[in-house]
């Protein structure tokens, strides 16, 4: 697909248009990545031309570019693509409008991103039918969460299809963005030393975590209905748990990925409420200090006082009935104001069966460990001699670092960078198809409703701190601690 697009970006003057859409558009544009975008056309409610948008984008972007991007050349060109034009999701009439500016331009396809309300992008895709603007060059990229529950995703799902075909559709999930999940493929598909020890004959235990040290201050109701478990479980930790654990493709073809990963998802152990109690760990963040300062706890922040049964703290044991991973555990772990922001993948590896060494502890296993952020990196932890003069041979840990140091640094990109620019080439690769969503759905569904039928208690932990202590527990009776 070589023909140019507009990208018209639903709620293109909300938050995620304004920290994340137009820094990335105007990276991709600064390195001279945007040959296939014409025009950058953003909607809104408010009652704005375009100079005014444009004034007001460039304010934000020199606030949330990084330092040292921001070019005074580059925005020129940028600028150059951006209009503005008032949309209400349900007003005919604006979708007209939009309709006469796109018809005013030369490009023959349109990418529309909903960077709205989900609850809005059946409305959205039926006003943009109707208006006569959706063709077969079009595209519609989706932003997470996409619904509740199964039901709600479903219903979704059906109302974007009967507008836009799945190959369409890019629903997006911005860890997938990035280079080190990316990399995933390459470090287990492209290296022997990888890729024969990647199963239960040598992986004793995989660890994944998504650790924030924000609160959910200024998520208004979003937060209060939602929590932990479906925010982050249902996407971000499932899909890099289903990239970790997936088959070899045939292909690197979207088409081939997609179908391994849910291989994956359709062979994870339903949590029950037979099980629940010894697979999941609930909390809730109180009072305490991050970063040194004093912050208040969950429900004492403003539109969270009635949220009582909301956890911004989940941890699970999940299981992935298949050849491949048979007996080893899957830890899952996330939360609001934990003692630090990281995100990383731990991958364990069994201890050998019998040790020459007699003071070999436990603790000094081989271990590789993806850091997903703040940085992107890969290590390999093993062990060699102490060094010294003695007559008993001494191991210590040893880090070994696989990332390239000598990339420059400078050249890295955020996620959003290289989503957009796949979707604006139409590569699915890095976006869940529908069944995937779905799939994790079910599984989700399946957890929240064993904890009602169990009435499972939340467990308060302090802010600063990795969590409630039953987290530490759920991994001990295996034998087995996080990595910290």
């Amino acid at each position: 697909m070589s023909q140019k697009v507009d990208l018209v970006i639903f709620g293109g003057t909300g938050d995620l248009s304004t920290r994340k859409l137009l820094p990335a558009l105007y990276q991709l544009q600064r390195h001279n990545l945007a040959d296939r975008l014409d025009r950058i056309i953003a909607t809104g409610r408010g009652e704005m031309d375009s100079a005014s948008f444009i004034e007001e984008a460039r304010n934000n972007l020199q606030t949330f570019l990084p330092d040292g991007t921001w070019d005074d050349a580059q925005w020129s060109a940028f600028s150059d693509r951006l209009e503005y034009v008032k949309v209400d999701a349900d007003n005919a009439g604006d979708y007209t409008r939009l309709a006469e500016l796109l018809a005013a331009g030369s490009a023959p396809g349109a990418l529309y991103y909903l960077a709205t309300l989900p609850s809005l992008y059946g409305e959205i895709c039926r006003q943009l039918d109707a208006a006569g603007i959706v063709d077969d060059a079009s595209r519609v990229v989706l932003e997470k969460p996409l619904g509740h529950d199964l039901e709600s995703c479903q219903e979704i799902n059906e109302q974007v299809a009967q507008v836009f075909a799945e190959e369409a559709t890019f629903r997006i999930d911005h860890y997938l963005g990035k280079e080190t999940v990316q990399n995933l493929l390459a470090l287990r598909f492209g290296n022997q030393l990888f890729h024969p020890m990647w199963n239960n004959t040598f992986v004793s235990s995989v660890q994944i975590t998504v650790a924030e040290e924000i609160g959910v201050a200024g998520r208004g109701s979003y937060y209060a209905d939602t929590g932990a478990l479906r925010d982050m479980v249902q996407n971000h930790l499932l899909q890099v748990l289903s990239l970790v654990a997936m088959e070899p493709p045939a292909t690197l073809k979207a088409t081939d990925i997609r179908d391994e990963k849910m291989k994956v998802l359709r062979s994870l152990e339903p949590i029950t409420s037979a099980n629940v109690k010894a697979r999941t760990v609930r909390g809730r963040y109180a009072a305490g200090a991050v970063g040194g300062e004093a912050v208040k706890g969950f429900l004492e922040e403003d539109a969270f006082a009635d949220a009582d049964d909301t956890e911004t703290f989940v941890a699970l044991k999940a299981n992935i009935n298949n050849w491949r991973w048979a007996g080893v555990p899957f830890y899952l772990r996330t939360g609001k104001r934990l003692s630090r922001r990281y995100s990383e993948i731990v991958i364990e590896y069994r201890r050998q069966s019998f040790s020459l060494f007699a003071n070999d502890p436990q603790e000094l296993t081989n271990k590789l460990v993806i850091h997903l952020q703040p940085e992107e990196s890969i290590s390999l932890h093993t062990v060699n001699k102490k060094p010294g003069l003695t007559s008993k041979l001494k191991l210590q840990p040893v880090e070994l670092h696989l990332t390239d140091e000598s990339q420059n640094k400078g050249d890295s990109y955020d996620a959003y960078e290289r989503l957009l620019l796949d979707a604006i080439h139409g590569d699915q690769t890095l976006f869940m198809r529908r069944d995937e969503v779905e799939t994790a759905w079910r599984w989700i569904d399946s957890i929240i409703e064993a904890w009602e039928e169990n009435s499972t208690p939340i467990k308060s932990y302090n802010a600063g701190t990795m969590g409630p202590t039953a987290s530490t527990a759920l991994m001990a009776v295996d034998g087995g601690s996080w990595h910290e």
